[in-house]
């Protein structure tokens, strides 16, 4: 598509004085003046940095972009990051065929003012306001994203330095307490939801769960030095892990064909529904039958609706639910964890002394120091998951700790405090970057959309 040119404003080709750029003043005053001054230091801006106005046509238009590009530096806006700037092109029609001729004046007050009453609608003019906090808090919560990497790293910490010691001792058979079907199934939700932020380019998320995949690979291999996991699986689960990494490696930096990331899609969204169903049903046993009727019930679902989506058969919306059932089913995976780890509990309330208050206290860090984020982006998803992980995985655990006696009631209500406190400023500092007099608007957009 050929780029169009910008309707800029120009004398008419009567006036004498048509290459004097103060001439252009009045006329500008007279369209900004309703806008306020700051828009009118905006539009002197934009006059400063665009080249001098000839009465005649360049034989070489600038492209549209060039200009644009100098409007949205200098117009605000929307709290969304989406310029409410609309450029006003010329047809191909209305231009001479003769680049010789003086060019017809261009112009236009009213185009003007249309184009500036574009750039300040929609709210653009509350965030000339705002706009400076609005940054700041995204700065903010970009910096908490990466900092939570500290805390999910030294919780994988512990058990990679007790490992190494009992296999460089030869003490082969502790590593057998460790379950490698549950190191597996995280592993699987940290490939799933790494896929899910390197989709969305959100970075300092793409970090925090390459380093989980990393960190829970290094046990898995632990666990396959001491033959706590068979090779064969050990073998898959390598495989998976390195073209994982690769693929998703490859797309965050758009170096990688679409149809690859579709097909690694559909697998990690048919792994996802097939781990999920059984991990909960093996929660409850022996309460209920020891079977694997639920992984392969949800495989097979999970197939025909991966197939069917491929196909081209199921509606617009049904296509959108399947692609978006990867990350769900990692964060119910995640979300999983916890409510695991709380029924243990309840059935064997004396193994409660060998949980480690440090391990849910670094939990509760790390999942809360996400939470800003996902509700300044207007996740979901990732909110659900991370307000449910510091909520239940890490707070709840204390909460039982605390209960069994198991920890002292300083170290519980100092961490309460400091949970709920936290929780508290994320709301209002979200509800003062978006100019809500209410911290509930934040959550409702959050759940219904902006």
């Amino acid at each position: 598509m050929k780029s169009s040119n910008l309707v800029l404003p120009v004398p008419d080709d009567g006036d004498p004085s048509a290459s004097s750029p103060a001439s252009f003043t009045p006329a500008l005053q007279c369209c900004i003046a309703p806008f306020g001054t700051r828009t009118l230091m905006a539009c002197a801006a934009v006059a400063l940095s665009l080249p001098p106005v000839s009465r005649y046509r360049l034989r070489q238009h600038l492209p549209c972009s060039f200009r644009v590009a100098a409007l949205r530096r200098h117009l605000p806006v929307s709290p969304h990051q989406s310029s409410h700037l609309r450029p006003f092109f010329i047809s191909e029609s209305s231009r001479s065929p003769y680049p010789f001729l003086p060019d017809r004046p261009f112009f236009d007050c009213g185009k003007l003012s249309e184009l500036l009453v574009s750039a300040t609608d929609s709210g653009s003019t509350a965030y000339l306001a705002k706009g400076l906090k609005f940054q700041e808090w995204d700065s903010l919560t970009a910096k908490f994203a990466g900092v939570a990497n500290v805390p999910f790293l030294l919780l994988q910490l512990p058990q990679i330095i007790l490992n190494s010691r009992n296999l460089l001792s030869g003490n082969k058979t502790a590593l057998f307490a460790v379950p490698w079907l549950g190191m597996l199934t995280g592993l699987l939700g940290n490939l799933s939801l790494l896929s899910y932020f390197a989709k969305k380019r959100e970075t300092e998320a793409v970090i925090v769960q390459t380093l989980g995949v990393l960190s829970t690979y290094v046990v898995i291999v632990q666990l396959a030095m001491a033959e706590a996991m068979p090779l064969p699986q050990f073998a898959v689960t390598s495989v998976v892990v390195a073209s994982g990494l690769l693929i998703n490696f490859l797309n965050y930096f758009g170096w990688l064909h679409q149809g690859v990331w579709t097909l690694w899609e559909d697998f990690i969204t048919v792994g996802g529904l097939s781990v999920l169903p059984q991990v909960m049903w093996s929660t409850f046993v022996p309460f209920i039958p020891n079977s694997t009727l639920p992984g392969i019930i949800s495989c097979a679902v999970a197939l025909v609706a991966v197939g069917l989506a491929r196909a081209g058969k199921l509606s617009e919306k049904g296509t959108k639910f399947v692609r978006s059932t990867s990350g769900w089913t990692a964060t119910l995976l995640f979300m999983w964890m916890p409510v695991a780890q709380m029924w243990t509990n309840y059935l064997n309330p004396e193994n409660i002394r060998g949980l480690s208050a440090f391990s849910m206290l670094l939990a509760m860090l790390g999942n809360g120091l996400l939470v800003p984020r996902a509700l300044f982006i207007r996740d979901l998803m990732w909110f659900t998951g991370s307000s449910w992980g510091s909520f239940l995985h890490g707070w709840g655990n204390l909460l039982c700790m605390f209960i069994f006696n198991s920890i002292g009631r300083t170290f519980f209500l100092a961490a309460t405090f400091g949970y709920f406190a936290w929780l508290g400023m994320t709301l209002w500092r979200d509800s003062v970057a978006y100019g809500y007099s209410s911290p509930m608007k934040s959550l409702m957009e959050l759940i219904s959309g902006p």
